[in-house]
């Protein structure tokens, strides 16, 4: 074992700062489809949400941001995976989410690609099965 190993077992939980976490959880759970797999009181006045597709491990928190700092308009760094990016795509446009025109299809290597903002204007990326 090297000496400079962090014990890192695995990505745990990602944090989207939202202002309305109400209004986010509706939309990682009622348009994206995740689960809602933590929803308790914390620290006297706030509320910790935790969202995740079913049985993955990783989680996304919808959390207040620091006191004096923002939320919202974040590109994310969040890339969630799906077999049929089209169908998504047909999805997120039928609910009214705040989705690119079409699927990005830059060919080669590079998988399918598709944007979506949640209510904040957070960014994830959506990649799809290659092609």
């Amino acid at each position: 074992m090297s000496t400079t190993s962090t014990h890192i077992a695995k990505i745990a939980t990602v944090v989207v700062p939202v202002a309305d976490q109400d209004r986010a959880l509706e939309f990682y759970v009622g348009t994206l489809g995740l689960e809602k797999r933590v929803d308790v009181p914390f620290g006297g006045k706030y509320r910790w949400v935790e969202v995740g597709p079913a049985g993955a491990e990783t989680t996304i928190a919808l959390a207040p941001p620091p006191e004096g700092k923002p939320a919202g308009n974040t590109q994310t760094g969040i890339s969630l995976y799906t077999d049929d990016i089209d169908a998504v795509h047909a999805h997120l446009k039928a609910s009214g989410a705040d989705v690119d025109e079409q699927v990005s299809r830059m060919g080669g290597p590079v998988p399918p690609l598709l944007w979506v903002r949640d209510p904040e204007n957070n960014s994830l990326m959506f990649v799809g099965a290659q092609e």
